[in-house]
């Protein structure tokens, strides 16, 4: 099975995707500044048109360089791209795809993949499946050597950060070194950062999956805090204080 992540919006049709009627839950990271390795995690649900905040607060772990911008719904910015191997979590505006993991279910209404041995994400630079989650039965042992990204992490390298996850849609049309595998995962500890993903505790994790509806159109933002402040009017982001 190939998991392409394709995003269902494009940013010509709209200035802002969180004015969308059908748009009505939001997942907020911000950080102190573009270089900082940890955010505060809000989430938001849209009541009557208005962006009411939950109780669902949380620190959460961003790269290990930090932010840069990610290729998502919002425009085109000035400033430092994502790129493949640069450490740098996105920042952006995002949709949140499918939720992933070990289990055979898990509760949430987002579609959900369970990972086998033979799952991988693509995070090989010229591959044919870049940015996508495929399985090795399908594409090949080959195709598959190169990836350091095997999706059950507890059996190859006997880690448990990708036992509940979701897929952050950066780079949605697979652009060839412009980032891959952006999820948001399970951290490994408080202040631990990660290769570019967003990590938070499972007990977090596992109140996000349990709110989170595809039906909402839940979207991600994340940025440091003085870019959300410059872009709160022009993207019609909530306040977070």
């Amino acid at each position: 099975m190939s998991l392409a992540m394709v995003s269902q919006f494009s940013v010509a049709d709209f200035s802002s995707p969180l004015n969308q009627n059908d748009v009505k839950q939001l997942v907020v990271a911000v950080s102190n500044n573009w270089d900082a390795t940890t955010a505060t995690l809000y989430a938001f649900e849209k009541q009557q048109g208005k962006w009411i905040k939950k109780d669902l607060t949380s620190e959460v772990n961003l790269g290990r360089t930090g932010l840069a911008w990610g290729l998502g719904l919002h425009p085109k910015q000035q400033g430092q791209y994502k790129k493949e191997g640069d450490g740098k979590a996105p920042a952006g505006i995002f949709e949140l795809g499918t939720a992933f993991g070990y289990l055979q279910h898990v509760n949430t209404h987002m579609p959900y993949q369970q990972m086998q041995a033979g799952n991988y994400c693509m995070d090989v630079k010229g591959s044919p499946y870049y940015n996508q989650i495929v399985d090795e039965a399908s594409v090949g042992a080959d195709a598959v050597k190169a990836s350091s990204e095997p999706m059950r992490l507890d059996i190859h390298k006997n880690l448990p950060i990708y036992k509940k996850g979701l897929v952050v849609m950066h780079n949605a049309e697979n652009i060839n070194g412009q980032g891959s595998c952006i999820f948001m995962h399970l951290w490994k500890g408080q202040g631990v950062p990660t290769a570019g993903c967003t990590s938070m505790p499972e007990t977090v994790m596992d109140r996000l999956l349990a709110w989170l509806d595809k039906s909402q159109h839940p979207l991600y933002v994340a940025l440091p805090q003085k870019q959300y402040q410059a872009k709160k009017q022009a993207w019609s982001l909530p306040d977070v204080n």
